[in-house]
């Protein structure tokens, strides 16, 4: 399927998006002191890094 340059932006931004919710979420996990507070953060930016790779996959797949 072609992707229209718009969807390709929007991809774009979304995979940015992506990319710095990975790294302010690995950065509070890093410097949180509470366990379970470390564990929530790294959790979540293990969703994110799950959320690029789809994208990224779908972009190869396009």
């Amino acid at each position: 399927m072609q992707l229209t340059q718009k969807e390709l932006n929007w991809l774009a931004d979304q995979l940015d998006h992506e990319q710095l919710m990975i790294t302010k979420f690995n950065s509070y996990a890093n410097s949180s002191t509470d366990p379970q507070t470390r564990t929530l953060y790294q959790d979540i930016a293990q969703r994110h890094q799950n959320h690029f790779n789809t994208l990224m996959n779908y972009l190869k797949s396009s």
